[in-house]
Parts: structure tokens; C-alpha cells; sequence
């Protein structure tokens, strides 16, 4: 009997560590400036990916003052898989496979903001939307396929698989409604994102989510309706 109990509690223990979690109305909340504050994320990915969208809220009063890591996919071959960085002289930075191009906006405010990022591989056609609204799409490594086995970091960028952070590239502040998909979204369902829709994520699910935190981060309800 006792045996039993024991193993019963064991199984309950790699449950808890492994299971998902329902972030729904919540965020992972960066309260300072550090390198070795971030949340680790478990993706769902059995092949490469041909093609993706990631769309998440985030919420900073950096914007102004220095760059700060959104979005870092790693592989052990390329630290770069996916990024999305914001840099304060240029813009938004959005690279896969190593390249980067930049997505400029007309004006920074301290707000919460939505943004969208996908690449298909056939066409090598990257989109960015902010807050509901696409940018003027642009080309990027056309022909590539992103690796599988990820290392997946919010509030830090990865310089090598799952590490070298610096400081003064981390997020200080809220990030949430992390989903990515297999696919494009159209610009419909990308819509119905921003205004607080889903379309079932199949790599990265908000409502089951599998994650890490490390460092100082809360979990907090969040911010943006």
C-alpha cells in the first residue's frame, strides 16, 4: 500500500512539472532589469516548420530608451531561428535562420501592443501587423526550413541555445497571448486575434501553455482587455 502511495505521488510530481497551464487573462510580468530573468516555453513541433505566426501582446517603457528581445527561437545550430526584437533606432527587427529585416513604425507610445509576425518558406513573404494593422511585407530566406528542436525564451535573447543573455536586451515588463501556428494567418484571423480570438495554436497555446520561469518573473492578470 505504501508503495502504491509513493508511486502515486511521484506520478502527481511529473504532472505538476510537466503539465500545461491555462495563461488565459494572464501575463509573465518583467519587473527589472536583469540577465537571467526569462520563461522558457515547450513547443509541440514533429517537423520542420515551413512556415509560422506567432502573435503576442507586449507591454514596456523601453521603447524609447534602448532595444529589448520580444520573441527568441533557438536551435543549437542557429541561435537566431526566429526573432523578434525591438531596437530603438530602427524598428522592429524580425529574423529567421540568421537574416533579419526591420519593420519601421510611424510612432512609439507606451501602450500595450499586439503584434503579428509570419514567414512562409515557398515565397520567403514575411508579414508584421501591429495592433491589427500589416506592414508593408518584405522577403526573407526563401527556401528555408526552421529547426525542431527549440529552445523557446521570452524576456531575453539568446546569443547560444538557451543562454548567453545580456542584460540590456531584456524586457522590462509584461508579455501575453503568446500563440504560434504552423501556418499563415490570414489577414481575417489575424484580426480576430487582435481583438481577442484564437484559431486553435498548434505549436505555442496561451490555454496550454508548457513553460519555465526562471528568475525574478511573476505571473499577474493581465493589463489589456
Amino acid at each position: 500500500m505504501e508503495k502504491l502511495l509513493w508511486c502515486f505521488l511521484v506520478l502527481i510530481s511529473f504532472s505538476d512539472a510537466f503539465g500545461q497551464t491555462d495563461m488565459d487573462k494572464k501575463a509573465f510580468v518583467f519587473p527589472t532589469e536583469s540577465d537571467n530573468s526569462y520563461v522558457s516555453l515547450k513547443a509541440q513541433l514533429k517537423k520542420p516548420l515551413k512556415a509560422f505566426t506567432v502573435c503576442l501582446h507586449v507591454y514596456t517603457e523601453l521603447s524609447k530608451t534602448r532595444g529589448y528581445s520580444i520573441f527568441s527561437y533557438a536551435t543549437k545550430e542557429q541561435p537566431n531561428e526566429i526573432l523578434i526584437f525591438w531596437s530603438k533606432d530602427r524598428g522592429y527587427v524580425f529574423g529567421v535562420g540568421g537574416p533579419e529585416i526591420l519593420f519601421t513604425v510611424p510612432e512609439v507610445t507606451v501602450a500595450p501592443v499586439h503584434i503579428c509576425a509570419s514567414w512562409e518558406s515557398t515565397s520567403g513573404i514575411a508579414e508584421f501587423w501591429v495592433d491589427g494593422k500589416p506592414m508593408v511585407r518584405k522577403s526573407l530566406k526563401k527556401g528555408y526550413s526552421v529547426g525542431t528542436e527549440a529552445s523557446i525564451i521570452l524576456g531575453q535573447e539568446q546569443d547560444s541555445f538557451g543562454g548567453s543573455f545580456e542584460a540590456n536586451q531584456s524586457l522590462v515588463g509584461d508579455i501575453g497571448d503568446v500563440n504560434m501556428w504552423d501556418f499563415v494567418l490570414s489577414p481575417e484571423e489575424i484580426n480576430t486575434v487582435y481583438a481577442g480570438g484564437t484559431f486553435s495554436p498548434n505549436v505555442l497555446d496561451w490555454r496550454k501553455l508548457t513553460y519555465e520561469a526562471h528568475g525574478e518573473v511573476f505571473t499577474k492578470p493581465q493589463l489589456w482587455s
